[in-house]
């Protein structure tokens, strides 16, 4: 049998946790003395980071460039970038590269790709960009566990796309391979799951039934046994709703259907956004504009950053958290691996 992992390694957590607070000025009465009127919060349209680091843009096909961010990116987010995790597809590393060093964006890391599959590897390539590592999970095996092993002991952060929701027995796993993998790793790097918030979710379903549906009990449940290990971060991507992520409305325009959809994304966002804060704190929480490879609906990125920032500034948070979601998190972890 395999050893347990060491204390204060990778093992989950366990003892009381520090939950975030809501802000005083949730509790606070108006102050009758200086004010009629109760100060309200400024309104979720304003709120923006300071700036934004997008932590997954994912390139695909050996033909992939930064061309297709740039366009969906638009103003609203591509105004206000300061930096890219960009994830390199198989093949022609070099080539692209190249081409990120000439696209005039701030690159904070390149995201590599190894496979969980097979317990053999490559050494990493050099380059002049920070590097992280990325895989996706399917199914635990000991080729699965001695990969992992192999890629938190290179210290690098690593990516897992989990690609589905996880019905109970295959979360088992997936906890046996984060447990399993971190033993013999003497400091545990960032490990960063994706396709978890949000979750895969059928849009058919109401609101009121949600809250008191299985799948979404077993989210919770599921967010507060990933937060037991202390160095797994959780990035808010776009969700595979088999729907496209709505548009932007157009400043001034009347309410359409594009904008009741929007709204309707942001109440079941928050419905998800709420236990991971609760379980994780908004410090391990990622912000990233590029679907799962799964994902067979279109999201442009600039649509999808204006959604979850609404989404996280509407729970009423304060401007840190939107600073850290949205960039300071992500340089901390990605620009600190080369």
């Amino acid at each position: 049998m395999n050893p347990p992992p060491s204390p204060g390694v990778g093992q989950r957590r366990k003892g009381p946790k520090t939950l975030p607070r809501l802000p005083l000025s949730a509790f606070s009465p108006p102050n009758s003395g200086t004010s009629e009127r109760f100060p309200l919060p400024p309104s979720p349209s304003t709120v923006h980071p300071e700036s934004i680091v997008d932590a997954h843009v994912l390139l695909t096909g050996t033909d992939a460039t930064l061309a297709d961010w740039k366009k969906e990116a638009g103003e609203a987010l591509g105004g206000r970038v300061g930096g890219l995790v960009v994830a390199l597809p198989d093949g022609q590393p070099d080539k692209l590269v190249a081409e990120l060093k000439d696209s005039g964006l701030p690159i904070v890391s390149l995201m590599l790709p190894f496979s969980l599959e097979s317990a053999q590897h490559e050494p990493l390539p050099s380059t002049s960009f920070p590097t992280s590592l990325y895989t996706t999970y399917s199914k635990t095996s000991p080729e699965a566990i001695a990969s992992l092993n192999w890629a938190l002991s290179q210290g690098k952060p690593v990516d897992i796309d989990v690609l589905a929701a996880l019905p109970e027995t295959a979360f088992e796993g997936l906890e046996e391979l984060l447990s399993r993998a971190v033993v013999d790793v003497p400091s545990v790097p960032p490990i960063v799951v994706s396709s978890f918030l949000p979750p895969p979710h059928d849009l058919t379903l109401s609101i009121v039934k949600l809250m008191k549906h299985p799948s979404y009990q077993e989210f919770q449940a599921q967010a507060a046994a990933l937060s037991l290990y202390p160095t797994l971060h959780v990035k808010f991507l776009p969700p595979v709703w088999d729907a496209p992520t709505p548009a932007t409305p157009v400043d001034g325009a009347t309410p359409s259907e594009g904008s009741k959809a929007q709204n309707e994304w942001k109440r079941r966002i928050k419905m998800y956004l709420g236990p991971v804060i609760e379980a994780f704190g908004y410090e391990r929480i990622i912000f990233g504009s590029s679907p799962s490879p799964t994902s067979k609906s279109a999201s442009a990125a600039g649509d999808w950053y204006e959604i979850a920032r609404e989404s996280l500034a509407e729970l009423g948070v304060e401007q840190e958290v939107i600073d850290d979601v949205f960039a300071k998190t992500a340089r901390k972890i990605y620009g600190a691996s080369a």
